[in-house]
């Protein structure tokens, strides 16, 4: 009885609290809503505020497309205009929306890739149609559609080719969209003629306007962007070496936390440059179409910027290896890094004067000093390899007895392990069935509870076993000084890349009052990697 008048008590309160609960439960969403409707204001205008703040360049290039979109509309709006274009106009909405880009190399690429698609495409469809009006209907259908066939099928395969993919897939692109509709539409409309004659004009006008906005109006130049972005990647990896260095011998404990790398300044540094091989690529051909737009007529090197660049990845593998060394789990303790301390900061600010250096060589367009490597690199290499060998015990090591009777001591441990196991067995195997179940039941819960216990003290003994070689304590330093004299060894590289994109590009000589060698890094150009707009549709 008692039972009954609990469980109803019970039904009876889950009854009435469901609905109280899905009530309250609407009415914190509700809440929620509410507040974040609240604050989006204020995180849109904060957003349109970081936006341009990062780079101004961008509410440019906002009023550039807002000018050309105006300027083509006149076609519409403007009534002798469009009595003389018609509705045909919309050809020319459609290439300013689809050939102004970003940087005026970007426009020159697209728009002549537009405009010399649709020249050929209308010449080579006109001489079809020429062909095949010669004909009668039956042969002139199917010459059509062999021409279509031959004409499109060659076209799509030439975009395999590397040159033609990399310079003109677009114009491509376009030839094989006009190339179809004036050839197909032949068949059936006799005026074509002057419907190809309104998309070529309309086509003509975008793209002209388009390029007047575009190098006219405030440009924007692929070729700076990748002058800039050469510099900044270089300033970038000085920061990641001198940041990196120092937190390897600083006094505090090495942060551990993988998960906010994105935030790191050392990774920060050296993520462009891994990160640059296809920008920069992309930069250096949209800078081939660029002219010479400077005060004095630059020659622009594009190759040997991609080279430089390539050249500044490999030195970055290096310091992401270096990186690494930060983060591994056994480090070497603090007593035996202090005993290097001095000659390997005094190692990595030599080489981040040395990058400052070719820096401002190319911010300047000016040869980098003579005296960029100096004497002190040699000295603190020098004095690097002194103090390693002033020590060897530490990386030769000479307690290998212990470790070998570690090692010994595991061994007996699961060899001890396995004979308990197996004569467990059998002495089960002569029991009773219920005896033998019950104790298979007991051993099993044993053996998973030793399992467990097994897979957490595994890494405990592997540590262990490593921490108890001698020479395991300066193993860890030995592999970031060999990095660090890497870092020299690539830096001539990187110094013959520079030199020689020097001598190509025509810099002055260098003058020691231009600019003063600093070691400190300053605040790296605008980057222009989040600036490359995505790659419009093709209509």
């Amino acid at each position: 009885m008692d039972t009954k008048v609990h469980e109803g008590m019970e039904s009876e309160m889950n009854g009435n609290g469901e609905p109280e609960k899905v009530k309250n439960n609407w009415k914190k969403r509700v809440l929620c809503f509410y507040r974040k409707m609240k604050r989006f204001p204020s995180w849109l205008w904060q957003t349109i505020w970081n936006v341009g703040r990062d780079d101004p360049r961008r509410m440019i290039h906002a009023f550039k497309v807002g000018l050309s979109l105006t300027l083509v509309s006149l076609l519409y709006l403007m009534e002798p205009l469009f009595k003389g274009i018609g509705t045909n106009a919309i050809w020319a909405v459609m290439t300013v929306v689809v050939v102004l880009e970003f940087t005026a190399g970007a426009t020159l690429c697209r728009g002549l890739n537009r405009g010399l698609g649709t020249v050929l495409a209308g010449s080579l469809a006109f001489l079809i149609k020429f062909i095949a009006t010669k004909s009668g209907k039956v042969f002139r259908a199917v010459f059509i559609g062999a021409a279509v066939f031959l004409i499109g099928a060659a076209a799509t395969y030439m975009r395999f080719f590397p040159y033609i993919k990399k310079n003109y897939d677009y114009g491509v692109v376009i030839f094989l969209l006009t190339f179809n509709l004036i050839t197909v539409s032949s068949y059936r409309v006799e005026n074509v003629l002057n419907i190809a004659h309104d998309r070529f004009y309309t086509i003509a006008i975008g793209c002209a306007i388009c390029l007047f906005v575009s190098l006219l109006v405030f440009p924007i130049w692929s070729g700076e962007d990748l002058h800039n972005s050469t510099v900044g990647k270089l300033e970038g990896l000085a920061k990641s070496i001198e940041a990196c260095v120092n937190e390897y011998f600083n006094d505090s404990e090495i942060k551990e936390n993988q998960d906010k790398s994105s935030e790191d300044p050392i990774y920060k540094g050296y993520k462009a440059v891994l990160d640059s091989k296809s920008i920069d690529e992309t930069l250096a051909l949209y800078a081939s179409w660029e002219p010479r737009h400077s005060r004095h007529c630059y020659r622009f090197p594009w190759q040997q910027y991609v080279k430089v660049g390539a050249v500044l990845r490999q030195f970055g593998y290096t310091v992401v290896a270096l990186h690494g060394c930060l983060q591994t789990e056994i480090q070497t303790p603090r007593s035996v890094r202090a005993l290097f301390k001095d000659p390997c900061i005094r190692l990595a600010g030599e080489v981040t004067k040395a990058l400052m250096e070719l820096a401002n060589s190319i911010r300047n367009r000016r040869h980098c000093s003579p005296e960029i490597l100096s004497d002190h690199l040699h000295e603190a290499l020098q004095d690097l390899n002194t103090a390693i060998k002033s020590q060897p015990r530490l990386f030769l090591g000479s307690n290998n007895n212990q470790a070998t009777n570690m090692l010994a001591l595991e061994a007996a441990h699961a060899a001890r392990h396995k004979q308990e196991k197996d004569h467990g067995v059998s002495l089960s195997s002569v029991k009773t069935d219920s005896s033998a179940l019950l104790e298979w039941k007991t051993n099993r819960v044993s053996e998973q509870a030793k399992e467990n216990e097994r897979k957490v003290l595994r890494p405990q003994l592997s540590k262990t076993v490593i921490t108890s070689l001698e020479f395991s304590e300066a193993l860890p330093f030995a592999a970031f000084a060999s990095l660090l004299v890497e870092i020299v060894a690539r830096l001539d590289n990187v110094i013959e890349e520079v030199e020689e994109l020097g001598s190509i590009a025509c810099y002055k000589e260098f003058n020691p009052d231009d600019d003063e060698i600093t070691g400190t890094c300053e605040k790296p150009p605008l980057d222009v990697t989040k600036n490359q707009l995505p790659s419009h549709a093709s209509d």
